[in-house]
């Protein structure tokens, strides 16, 4: 017989969005259980976004756990582009009044890992067939396996944030869903290493050759990436090959900065666009990846589902503190609205810095010149720079 145990947030995924929910909720005094299918060390190591928007900061320091973030996170007023070999930046801490954060996603995890067991309550790691019952009902349920012994939690909701592949999405009936999304016909190579970074801010740069991408993680370890092809194999990238082909692909004026070093990671990821609505089905809500995926290039990943638990969080919040259940309702069209335009931001960035058409096509121009007057438009530059901070929740 399996073991009962009773909660009122079950939560499924101990990543950024199901750890920032359980840390946001036990701060307002609501109680949960997270089940996670992963490891703890696995789940900490994890190789993930490094940008953190203004209001995911913001966040952050709303649930407190900034500390370490304010002293380690690196905090840049502007971004770097980068057109036949030249730099321009875009200012925008000077056109929005507002900054990024560089702190890894594992680092971000690690902190809301650490607030959780210092008393929040419990993580359940390597959960073992986690199922969800009576979703349409005001009694959902949650089952799973863990050192052997079958449980069951008792819930008053549950909270979907174990990702694009989890069991959350997957087990509300596919004629309630509606999914939108695209495939791009290229991936990205990533690289990560401990060298230092080849300029103080992010560069993404577009090239004949293919879009790269110049980040970092702290003073002392780089990532970066370059397009290719989606089914390349990663035996036919040494690493000597990949430090050549960014450097080309940077430019001659920053190529010399580039230092290299043995991989700590590399990588090929295909590039997705993928939105699934209502993020609601009966008292289970989808929140990030779950629900969403968005291209690297925005850097939106982490912060959509930051925003999503914004969202949820103050719902669940007016639902016990107020028997105010308005905004479990609204919740699915909020977050969605948010999404959308993260979505849109991360399609357009994607299409606009990567080699899409043929050489010396009309759409190739086009490309060129939807470039040249971003660079030229002080416009054209704010609607990137909010966008890229981040649009406010």
């Amino acid at each position: 017989m399996a073991r009962q145990q009773r909660t009122q947030v079950g939560i499924i995924g101990a990543g950024p969005a199901g750890l920032l929910l359980a840390r946001l909720l036990k701060l307002n005094g609501i109680d949960s259980v997270i089940l996670e299918a992963r490891s703890r060390i696995y789940v900490e190591a994890r190789i993930r976004a490094g940008v953190l928007e203004h209001g995911t900061v913001k966040l952050l320091e709303e649930a407190g756990v900034a500390e370490r973030l304010h002293r380690e996170g690196l905090v840049h007023e502007g971004v770097e582009l980068g057109l036949d070999g030249g730099r321009f930046r875009i200012d925008l801490a000077g056109l929005t009044d507002k900054t990024i954060t560089v702190y890894g996603q594992s680092e971000v995890v690690q902190d809301l890992i650490a607030a959780r067991l210092a008393g929040d309550g419990p993580i359940v790691w390597e959960a073992a067939d986690v199922a969800l019952h009576d979703c349409e009902t005001d009694r959902p349920r949650l089952t799973y396996r863990a050192d052997g012994v079958d449980h069951e939690l008792a819930c008053d909701f549950i909270a979907g944030c174990d990702g694009f592949r989890g069991v959350s999405r997957s087990s509300v009936p596919a004629s309630r869903l509606r999914s939108y999304e695209q495939d791009y016909p290229f991936g990205w190579l990533g690289i990560l290493a401990d060298v230092p970074p080849c300029s103080e801010e992010l560069i993404y740069a577009s090239h004949p050759r293919g879009f790269a991408l110049a980040s970092m993680r702290s003073p002392t370890r780089s990532r970066y990436y370059i397009q290719c092809g989606r089914d390349e194999a990663l035996e036919d990238w040494p690493d000597d090959r990949l430090w050549d082909e960014l450097k080309r692909r940077l430019g001659p004026d920053v190529a010399p900065h580039v230092t290299t070093g043995p991989a700590l990671e590399k990588s090929i990821t295909g590039l997705h666009s993928f939105v699934c609505l209502p993020m609601r089905h009966g008292r289970l809500f989808l929140a990030g990846d779950s629900a969403h995926i968005v291209p690297p290039t925005g850097a939106k990943g982490l912060n959509l589902a930051a925003s999503d638990i914004h969202y949820l969080s103050q719902a669940l919040v007016s639902h016990y503190a107020r028997n105010d259940s308005t905004l479990l309702g609204a919740y699915s069209d909020q977050a969605s609205a948010r999404v959308w335009k993260a979505e849109r931001f991360s399609w357009w960035l994607t299409l606009l810095m990567h080699k899409v058409h043929p050489e010396g096509s009309f759409a190739e121009q086009m490309q060129r010149a939807e470039i040249a007057y971003l660079l030229s438009s002080p416009a054209g530059q704010t609607v990137f720079a909010e966008n890229y901070v981040g649009l406010p929740f």
